[in-house]
């Protein structure tokens, strides 16, 4: 669907709005929906769209999954978090999953970003330069 760029502009100040601290604030984004919905300003839907599109982005870059073969004792995932936390700010979800099918080391998605340093993935590598 194509968007006007006022419908951009307005959805992202919108969007910064609802920043509280550098941190999206869920009663802002509501109160910013719901506010839009009973104005009804021209081209509301595609603001709406597009607000919560970075709505969403901003909740995917927040979010991080560690994925290792066995649960992870309770110092590591500590300093995983921490680390993870200062590269991608405070309000970072971290969730650990394990996944045998690594057969060794973490994998870690954080948003569109992603550090493989599994075996499986090394083995792939190797597999490739052959």
């Amino acid at each position: 669907m194509k968007i006007s760029k006022q419908a951009q502009r307005s959805a992202r100040e919108l969007f910064r709005n609802c920043l509280v601290n550098g941190l999206l604030d869920e009663d802002r984004v509501r109160q910013a929906f719901a506010l839009m919905l009973a104005r009804k300003p021209r081209g509301y839907i595609e603001i709406l769209s597009r607000l919560q599109r970075l709505v969403k982005l901003d909740l995917e870059r927040r979010t991080a999954r560690v994925e290792s073969v066995v649960p992870l004792p309770s110092d590591l995932k500590a300093k995983v978090t921490k680390q993870l936390k200062k590269i991608y700010g405070a309000g970072t979800n971290v969730s650990f999953v394990p996944k045998p099918a690594l057969i060794g080391g973490l994998r870690i998605q954080a948003g569109s970003d992603l550090y493989d340093g599994s075996v499986r993935a090394r083995l792939n590598a190797l597999a490739q330069q052959f």
